[in-house]
């Protein structure tokens, strides 16, 4: 019990810890479970942006739509080789269910997971064409920007470095879909046709941020796995996403 308060102490005090043997089994079990709904929901986006290649209407919005699919496959494959460190069987897990699957468009899920299934539930939402593909990806990119001002500051420093590399990466998939979306909105069909997604996805995604004043919020803040607790960083999207709409006339 000692040596259990002494590491919560170092940890609230900003202290990082390097290697799956320094890791008390609690630490442990948290880490593993924010790596694997990381892994779950880039592995899930990543096949659902895979259908998104043939909506495309250009070349350049299909190279667009590949890339987005082929890195946040990596970004993935990245952060299971370090759930991999702490015995993860990482050839089993990629295969553990189908990534593209997707629950009936006017389903709702709130924030539930499914059994064994770690992906954010917007990721179970189906996308229907071009201009759904974009504007969702616009509403949950500017959500991962936000996240991931938590994620790269994990405790666990093998893992937290995995994620500043990311981090730009997936800050571009944002702009890429920025740059999509200023062409649908060069028309008024476009506009409306995005308004209809957007009012589909807002509250999809907003779903992610997780409850507020959340008693797990404190359990991850004590092992310095969080730091800033979901309603604020649900207010940062939302004033996010109502700047970036408004710019469009959205």
């Amino acid at each position: 019990m000692s040596e259990t308060m002494n590491i919560e102490d170092y940890l609230a005090q900003g202290g990082v810890l390097t290697a799956p043997e320094n890791v008390p089994a609690r630490y442990r079990g948290e880490l593993l479970r924010l790596m694997s709904s990381f892994v779950d929901s880039e592995l899930a986006a990543s096949a659902g942006f895979a259908d998104a290649i043939n909506f495309a209407p250009g070349i350049k919005e299909r190279i667009a739509a590949s890339l987005i699919t082929l890195e946040k496959a990596d970004h993935a494959g990245r952060v299971l080789a370090v759930m991999g460190d702490f015995g993860t069987d990482t050839e089993r897990y990629q295969a553990s269910h189908d990534w593209a699957a997707r629950v009936e468009r006017n389903a709702d899920l709130g924030a539930a997971r499914r059994p064994g299934d770690m992906r954010l539930s917007v990721f179970h939402y189906p996308v229907t064409d071009w201009v759904d593909a974009v504007v969702m990806n616009i509403l949950q990119g500017l959500a991962t920007g936000v996240q991931m001002t938590e994620l790269t500051r994990v405790s666990y420093g093998p893992l937290a470095d995995v994620l500043r590399e990311i981090e730009p990466r997936e800050a571009h998939h944002a702009e890429l879909g920025l740059e999509g979306l200023e062409r649908i909105a060069a028309t008024e069909e476009g506009r409306e046709a995005a308004r209809a997604s957007v009012a589909y996805w807002r509250g999809r995604v907003a779903e992610g941020f997780g409850a507020a004043n959340s008693d797990r919020f404190q359990t991850l803040a004590k092992f310095g796995l969080r730091h800033i607790p979901n309603e604020t960083l649900l207010a940062r999207w939302q004033a996010l996403a109502d700047d970036t709409l408004a710019a469009f006339d959205l």
